[in-house]
C-alpha cells in the first residue's frame, strides 16, 4: 500500500523493519502518481509530470506547507529520472558538508552519472552558502531541488531564483487527507475508532499537514480502543483542542466568511460571537490573526491606517503570549477593525493597477526621474530636469512622472470616511496645483 511519504532507505527491506518504522514513513508513495493533493504538478497535465514525460528534468524550488510531499517528490524524481539521489538538511549541514558533496557530484559526473541533489530547509542556507551552489547548477554537475516553507522570494538569492523554477505545493485540502487515513486503514487492516464527526475533526486538526495526520492515526490504531470515540474525547486523548465543523464541512468556511462580513459590515457584537465560534471550537488562532490581517488592508486601508497596526500588534501579541492570554489581543484587534471607518479603496487600487501593469508590459520610466550613478547616464540625459520637490513653494514640482508611452491613469480614488477625507482634500489640493501647471 503506498501514500505520500518517502525515505532514503533501502526500499528492498523485511517485514518486520517495516512494522517498525512510523506509519508516514510506511506509507510512502512508489510513484508520482500516488502523491495526493499536488494533482497540479504530478497529474497527468502537471507540471512536474510533464517534464518527466520530456525526459528533461531542471532544477527547481519546491515551496509549501509542512507534510504536503515534498521529500517524497524529489525521491521519486530521482528513480523516475535515473539520477543518484543525495538528501541533505540546511538545518544540520555547513559549508564542508556542501563542499564534500558538490566534489562527489563532480566526480560521478566524470563517471556518467548526474546527481539530484535534495536539500530541505534550504531558506536557513545564509546568502553566501546559496551562492555555492550556483556554478554546480549552471554546469548541469547538480540538478538542484530545493524545499522551503517559506516564502522563496524574500528567503532566496535572486540568482539562485533565476537558475530555478518555483513549483508551488497546496496545502492537502479534506478529501486529500481522508484518502490518507483510508490508505493507513487498509495498510493497517483496521479502522480508526473514531466517529464519523470525530473523523472530521481530525482531519480538521491536522491543518493541511498530512504527516501530521498519520502520526495522529497511528497514535489511535496503537491504543486499541473498543468503542469509537467522539470529538470530545478525541480531543482529550490526543490532547488538541478539536474544531467542530458540521456534516457538510462548510463551518469551517462559514464561521470566518460570517467573521469578515459582520467585521464589515461594522457590526462588533456579532463578529466578536463568530470569532468566539471559532477559537472555542479549536480554530488556530493564528489563521483568525491572518484574515484580520487581510481585512486591515482590504476593508479599511488607508481610512484608519492604525487597523493594520493594530492587527499585527495582535498577532506578535499572541505569539508572545499564546493561549489563552493571547486570545484577548485577538478580540481587540477584531473590535478595532469591525469599528472603525471603511474603505476597499486601496484594494481597487490594487487590482486596477496589476491590471495596468501587465497591459503596458515593461515601459521605461521618463528620464527626468531615471537615477544617473555615472557620467555615462548624465551625459544621455538620465535625471535632467529633474525637480526636487522639497525646493519647490508648495514642496509639490507637479512633474510627469509616467512613461512617455502611457496616460497617466487614476487607480486610488480615497474615499470620503475616516482619514481618507483628508486624503481626499491633499489629492485634489495637488491636482489643482499640477493643472495651474500645465495651464
Amino acid at each position: 500500500m503506498n501514500g505520500l511519504f518517502a525515505d532514503d532507505s533501502d526500499p528492498a527491506e523485511n517485514t518486520e523493519t517495516l512494522v517498525h518504522k512510523p506509519l508516514a514513513d510506511r506509507l510512502r508513495p512508489a510513484n508520482l502518481s500516488e502523491i495526493v493533493g499536488q494533482d497540479h504538478l504530478v497529474g497527468e497535465s502537471g507540471t512536474i509530470s510533464r517534464m518527466t514525460a520530456a525526459g528533461k528534468l531542471s532544477s527547481m524550488i519546491l515551496w509549501g506547507p509542512p507534510g504536503t510531499g515534498k521529500t517524497s517528490i524529489a525521491r521519486l524524481l530521482a528513480d523516475h529520472s535515473d539520477l543518484h539521489y543525495i538528501s541533505i538538511s540546511a538545518v544540520f549541514s555547513g559549508v564542508a558538508d556542501l563542499k564534500k558533496v558538490f566534489a562527489q557530484a563532480e566526480q560521478r559526473q566524470i563517471d556518467g552519472k548526474a546527481t539530484l541533489l535534495f536539500v530541505d530547509e534550504i531558506h536557513r542556507f545564509n546568502r553566501s552558502q546559496q551562492d555555492s551552489f550556483l556554478p554546480y547548477v549552471e554546469k548541469g554537475t547538480v540538478v538542484l531541488i530545493g524545499a522551503t516553507t517559506e516564502n522563496p522570494s524574500f528567503e532566496l538569492n535572486a540568482a539562485l531564483l533565476s537558475r530555478t523554477q518555483v513549483l508551488i505545493l497546496n496545502r492537502l485540502d479534506s478529501d486529500a487527507l481522508d484518502l490518507l487515513l483510508q490508505k493507513a486503514e487498509a495498510l493497517e487492516n483496521t479502522s480508526l475508532p473514531i466517529t464519523a464527526d470525530a473523523r472530521e475533526a481530525l482531519i480538521a486538526s491536522a491543518d493541511g499537514d498530512g504527516r501530521f495526520l498519520l502520526n495522529q492515526a497511528e497514535t489511535l490504531i496503537s491504543l486499541n480502543i473498543r468503542n469509537p470515540m467522539g470529538p470530545g474525547d478525541l480531543a482529550k486523548l490526543l490532547h488538541r483542542r478539536m474544531a467542530v465543523y458540521d456534516k457538510d464541512r462548510d463551518g469551517h468556511y462559514n464561521l470566518i466568511s460570517a467573521l469578515h462580513k459582520a467585521m464589515r459590515g461594522s457590526d462588533p457584537q456579532a463578529a466578536l460571537y463568530y470569532l468566539a465560534r471559532m477559537l472555542v471550537a479549536g480554530e488556530q488562532p493564528l489563521y483568525v490573526l491572518r484574515r484580520i490581517v487581510r481585512f486591515a488592508s482590504e476593508d479599511i486601508g488607508m481610512a484608519d491606517p492604525q487597523a493594520l497596526v493594530q492587527a499585527l500588534a495582535a498577532k506578535d501579541a499572541y505569539d508572545f503570549l499564546g493561549s489563552p492570554e493571547g486570545e484577548l489581543a485577538i478580540v481587540q484587534a477584531c473590535l478595532y477593525c469591525a469599528t472603525a471607518p471603511k474603505s476597499n479603496a486601496a484594494y481597487k487600487a490594487q487590482k486596477a493597477a496589476w491590471k495596468s501593469a501587465r497591459k503596458t508590459g515593461s515601459l521605461v520610466p521618463p528620464q527626468i526621474i531615471l537615477n544617473a550613478p555615472t557620467s555615462l547616464m548624465k551625459d544621455i540625459g538620465y535625471g535632467e530636469g529633474y525637480s526636487y520637490d522639497h525646493e519647490t513653494d508648495n514642496g509639490f514640482s507637479g512633474d510627469n512622472y509616467w512613461p512617455e508611452e502611457m496616460q497617466p491613469e487614476q487607480f486610488y480614488n480615497p474615499v470620503d470616511r475616516g482619514f481618507e477625507h483628508k486624503i481626499r482634500e491633499r489629492l485634489t489640493y495637488w491636482s489643482k496645483l499640477r493643472d495651474n501647471k500645465s495651464g
